[in-house]
């Protein structure tokens, strides 16, 4: 098994990095050019950059930020928010995203997925869903930044993803987010029932339990984490010094 990747999460709106609970209810945290030197300095093995109204406004804003920061920032940078065509994909990935991250415009439009795929590589394209917990205990992909119920099933659409083209699955429990109450194992282990490529968990951590029952109990190959990094609750390599102490095999 490769080793498990953590992987900081910035939620962008306008020039910040914002956090906020279930999506929603968002405070500022700090600038996207340094938080994502920080994590770098504190070993983060990717980071993943959301533009987090870009599907509201239709358009994507942060390219300039990736720009810089790619300039001095030597791992993997994921981009998301307002990609809905071959040539968004294109200018993300030429201001120096490694990958870019789908998930209303491919909810909207499935054949993006094997298009950007087929053009790009696999390896680029990361599919975001956003599950929301329902009644009869199933979950719901939710597009706009959780604004909007689609009415597809979550592992359905997953599984459809894969047949498509994607590379990874970052799946994030909207119930959990920002709760940092814990991820949502049952959530994780059924995506992972249902996958072959890839699986990030995004949404709940609080603790190194959090991650380590995630990766353990969930089957997730890596975790993606926002609040727990945004306000030193638990710094990545404190969080990665503990995996590995309990026997978890990370990247040091």
């Amino acid at each position: 098994m490769d080793p498990i990747r953590i992987i900081p999460r910035l939620d962008i709106k306008g020039p910040d990095v914002v956090k906020g609970i279930q999506l929603e209810g968002v405070r500022r945290v700090g600038s996207p050019g340094d938080l994502a030197r920080k994590y770098y300095a504190e070993r983060a093995d990717e980071i993943i950059f959301i533009d987090s109204v870009a599907s509201l406004y239709g358009r994507n804003n942060i390219l300039s930020v990736v720009e810089e920061t790619a300039r001095d920032v030597f791992i993997p940078l994921t981009v998301g928010g307002g990609l809905r065509t071959i040539d968004d994909i294109k200018a993300a990935l030429r201001s120096g995203a490694d990958k870019i991250a789908l998930n209303t415009a491919a909810v909207e439009r499935p054949a993006l997925i094997r298009e950007a795929a087929e053009t790009f590589g696999q390896q680029c394209i990361v599919i975001s869903v956003q599950a929301m917990l329902r009644k009869g205990n199933k979950w719901e992909v939710y597009t706009d930044n959780a604004r909007e119920a689609s009415g597809r099933d979550v592992m359905d659409w997953i599984k459809e993803a894969e047949t498509l083209g994607a590379g990874e699955i970052l799946l994030t429990s909207v119930n959990q987010e920002g709760s940092r109450r814990g991820f949502d194992i049952q959530l994780i282990e059924e995506a992972r029932n249902h996958l072959t490529i890839p699986l990030i968990s995004c949404g709940g951590a609080g603790t190194t339990e959090h991650v380590v029952s995630a990766v353990r109990q969930g089957g997730a190959d890596a975790v993606c984490c926002a609040s727990i990094f945004h306000y030193n609750t638990l710094p990545i390599e404190e969080l990665k010094d503990s995996m590995s102490a309990g026997g978890i095999s990370v990247r040091l």
